[in-house]
C-alpha cells in the first residue's frame, strides 16, 4: 500500500542535466563540531559566563554549519544533522508530557542510557521539530529532510509504568507524531523519515509499527515523502509485510553486510521506493567512488533508477567528521557517474521497470 512515491520528483535540483536521476541524501545525524561540545561542557559550568541564549546561538552556528556542509558534499535533500539533539529517544522523550527521567541505567560495558519512563498518558504539548525545521530550511538552498524517532522505537526503549502493552503506548505515541508531521507539513516540510531501529531487535512486532504508520500519515498530504528507516536485523522478518505499510520509501542498511540480504527485497516484488545504504557507517575507512558505484548496483537488482535513493547505511555521527564528509562527496560523486552510465546505457538494470 504505497502512498505516492512520484513525489520524489519534486527533489530533482532544477540544474540536475542527466536524463536519470538518483536521490542522494543522509539518514540523519552527523558529526558535532568539536567546539560545540566544549560550548556545552561551558553551558553546564556555573562559574562560567555562558546562558542559554549563548547556548542557544552555538546550536545554530553548528546547524548552519553542516546544513552547508551537506550541500558542499552536493546531496540533493539535507538534514543539520541533528546538531539540537544527543540522542534518539531522551530528546523526544523530554518533550513529551508522561515522561519522566529518573536516572542512567546500565546498557552494555560502561555505557549508560538515560532511559525515560512512561508515567501517564502521553500528551502533545509544545512541536518538538519546528524549530530546528524552520532554521535548517532557511539556511539551506536544497530541501531539508526531517529526522523522528519513531513510535514503536519510542515505546520499546521507554520504561512503560501507565499503558496495558508496548501497543497501546506505541499507537498513542503515533497520534502524536502525526500531530508534529501536520504542524512540520504546514511550515514546508516535504520528506519526513521515520526511524524504528528497535523493529530490528523484535521483527515479531511489524504489525505494531504498520498500524502507527497508519496512524502517522493519516491527514498528511501524499505531495509530503514518508520514508521509514530501519536498520540492521534480519530483514526477511519484516519483509514482504512492509509492502503493506503506508509509507513512500523504505530505507535499509545493507552495505554493512556487504549485500548478503539484498536477495530478500527480490521478491515478491519490493513495492516503495528503495533508499539504499551504499557507504558503511561503522568502517572508518573512505569507500571510493568506484567500490560506491558497485554497491549502488546493487540497488538496481531490487528496483528500476527512478526508484532508487542512495544514503549512507544509518546516521554517521560515530565516524570522524573528515570521514563522514568525504564519504558522503564520494557517495554522490558515484550517484552522479551511475546516472550517467545509465543514460549512455552503459548499465544493464534488472529491476523491474516501474
Amino acid at each position: 500500500m504505497v502512498r505516492n512515491p512520484s513525489n520524489r520528483a519534486q527533489f530533482r535540483p532544477g540544474d540536475h542535466d542527466a536524463e536519470h536521476f538518483l536521490l542522494t541524501t543522509v539518514v540523519g545525524s552527523y558529526p558535532k563540531p568539536t567546539w560545540l561540545n566544549t560550548v556545552k561542557e561551558l553551558s553546564e559550568d556555573p562559574d562560567a559566563a555562558f546562558d542559554d541564549a549563548d547556548l542557544a546561538e552555538a546550536y545554530d552556528d553548528a546547524a548552519r554549519v553542516i546544513t552547508r556542509e551537506h550541500e558542499r558534499a552536493g546531496l540533493d535533500t539535507v538534514v543539520d544533522g541533528e546538531m539540537r539533539r544527543e540522542e534518539m529517544v531522551e530528546y523526544f522523550a523530554h518533550r513529551i508530557p508522561g515522561y519522566e527521567f529518573n536516572g542512567p541505567v546500565k546498557v552494555w560495558g560502561h555505557n549508560y542510557f538515560d532511559k525515560p519512563s512512561v508515567v501517564s498518558e502521553v500528551e502533545y504539548d509544545d512541536p518538538w521539530l519546528l524549530d530546528e525545521f524552520e532554521f535548517a530550511a532557511d539556511v539551506a538552498t536544497r530541501p531539508v529532510k526531517v529526522p523522528i524517532t519513531g513510535p514503536y522505537t519510542l515505546a520499546r526503549w521507554s520504561f512503560n509504568e501507565a499503558y496495558d502493552d508496548t501497543a497501546a503506548l506505541a499507537y498513542d505515541l503515533a497520534n502524536l507524531v502525526n500531530e508534529e508531521i501536520k504542524g512540520l507539513v504546514d511550515a514546508g516540510a516535504r520528506y519526513v523519515q521515520i526511524d524504528e531501529p528497535a523493529l530490528a531487535t523484535t521483527p515479531d512486532d511489524h504489525h505494531i509499527v504498520g498500524e502507527s504508520m497508519e496512524r502517522i500519515v493519516d491527514g498528511v498530504p501524499e505531495d509530503v515523502r514518508i520514508c521509514l528507516h530501519v536498520c540492521y536485523g534480519d530483514y526477511s522478518r519484516i519483509y514482504p509485510e512492509i509492502n503493506d505499510f503506508p509509507i513512500d520509501e523504505f530505507d535499509v542498511e545493507l552495505c554493512n553486510d556487504g549485500y548478503e540480504q539484498i536477495d530478500v527485497f527480490r521478491a515478491p516484488e519490493f513495492e516503495p521506493d528503495l533508499a539504499l545504504g551504499v557507504v558503511d557507517v561503522h568502517d572508518p575507512e573512505v569507500e571510493s567512488v568506484a567500490e560506491i558505484k558497485g554497491n549502488i548496483r546493487q540497488g538496481l537488482e531490487v528496483v528500476s533508477p527512478d526508484r532508487l535513493t542512495v544514503s549512507p547505511d544509518c546516521g554517521v555521527k560515530l565516524l570522524p567528521r573528515e570521514v563522514a564528509y568525504q564519504k558522503i562527496a564520494n557517495m554522490v560523486q558515484a550517484a552522479r557517474e551511475v546516472e550517467a552510465e545509465l543514460d549512455a546505457g552503459e548499465i544493464e538494470v534488472a529491476a523491474p521497470k516501474s
